[in-house]
């Protein structure tokens, strides 16, 4: 079987890793040339508008899944009157406006932080009242790892953000003062199956994922039954085939509040490719082919440092003991997510020594760049 995948990132490039093990082939369509996935499978360098390069593209495959969000609709219909598309449009769709999103996880019995719609200068003042202050002013379509946001800490300042945005349609979310953010991640398959790994803690700085922690600690099971239904029941309401992750805010109080979902594999869930019995990316590639999904069963308990920016020496990372080193091959630039490293062992204290020291190895490396 061949598979196609919108998106030639990191992520493509994982799940082709995944996938030749089960005698899967595959084919990325990426504007960049330099795409990470580019370096194993056969690479069409187009632009996800470019409907001629969608229609040759879906002439080569038998399947399609995509790993990249920001793609237009047309396209996305179009590619899937012409092959199966797994997830969905409709997975998509939801996704890539965030007013969109909050209101269906809303009208899914989710619950959110307080939010307001900005479409003019008109309704400035009265999101603020709605939300209050501190908040977030985000913009409804393209944003990701901090981008297109802005930290509202007064009422005076909304109106110079939202310029400072463009003007652009946004969403005004109340901030919140969260004692920790965590992600459930599911796999659903053709049949409504649905399997999720352990609740994972999450640690952003500058809007970008820093550090996973799985199983997340001192979680207590109504918080992890919670997040595991609510993730449930988005991915049914989506009809959802494949990986879904929901990225959550853990309140002081113990409620939980959900931030945003992700309708593929997450980089919250990359611990899983060595720390889960069976990864989010070849449950995604069984989901998505039909095949029998496998064991979500933590392995250990697994820690996964994103290297951003500038990457450590490859001989200091490899010396740490118990730890698994992933290169996307990417050339540095600031904020840019270049690669991970997970480390695995039978409990928190057998991996505390290497965490400690793979932090010093990535921070030195940052204050180097």
């Amino acid at each position: 079987m061949r598979i196609g995948v919108l998106g030639g990132g990191q992520l493509g490039l994982m799940l082709a890793e995944a996938g030749e093990p089960l005698g899967l082939d595959f084919r990325f369509l990426d504007p960049s040339p330099e795409a990470p996935a580019g370096r194993l499978r056969a690479h069409e360098v187009a632009s996800f508008d470019d409907h001629a390069a969608i229609d040759r593209f879906a002439r080569e495959i038998d399947l399609a899944t995509f790993e990249f969000e920001n793609v237009g609709a047309e396209s996305l219909e179009r590619l899937a009157r012409a092959v199966p598309l797994r997830p969905g449009v409709e997975s998509l769709r939801m996704k890539q406006d965030r007013l969109v999103e909050k209101e269906f996880l809303v009208a899914c019995g989710i619950e959110v932080p307080r939010f307001a719609s900005i479409e003019t200068e008109g309704d400035l003042r009265p999101a603020i009242a709605k939300v209050g202050v501190p908040a977030i002013l985000k913009t409804r379509r393209f944003g990701y790892d901090g981008k297109g946001q802005a930290v509202i800490a007064d009422a005076a300042s909304l109106e110079s953000a939202w310029r400072a945005l463009g003007g652009a349609p946004c969403i005004l979310e109340a901030r919140i003062d969260f004692a920790r953010e965590v992600s459930a991640l599911l796999v659903r398959g053709l049949d409504g199956e649905t399997r999720g790994w352990s609740l994972v803690e999450n640690l952003h700085r500058g809007g970008i994922l820093r550090r996973s922690i799985a199983p997340a600690p001192r979680t207590s099971p109504a918080i992890a039954s919670l997040a595991g239904e609510w993730t449930a029941r988005l991915a049914e309401r989506l009809d959802h085939v494949g990986v879904l992750a929901l990225e959550l805010f853990e309140t002081r109080d113990g409620r939980l509040l959900a931030n945003e979902f992700a309708p593929r594999v997450h980089n919250s869930g990359h611990w899983t490719i060595e720390g889960a019995r069976t990864s989010q990316f070849e449950n995604h590639l069984r989901a998505i082919a039909g095949m029998p999904l496998g064991s979500t069963e933590s392995a250990g308990h697994g820690v996964m440092i994103n290297l951003i920016g500038e990457t450590p020496d490859l001989h200091d990372l490899l010396a740490v003991e118990r730890t698994a080193v992933h290169l996307y091959g990417k050339s540095p630039r600031p904020g840019r997510k270049l690669g991970h490293v997970t480390v695995v062992g039978a409990s928190p204290r057998e991996i505390e020594a290497s965490v400690e020291r793979l932090e010093s190895l990535v921070d030195a490396a940052r204050i180097a760049g």
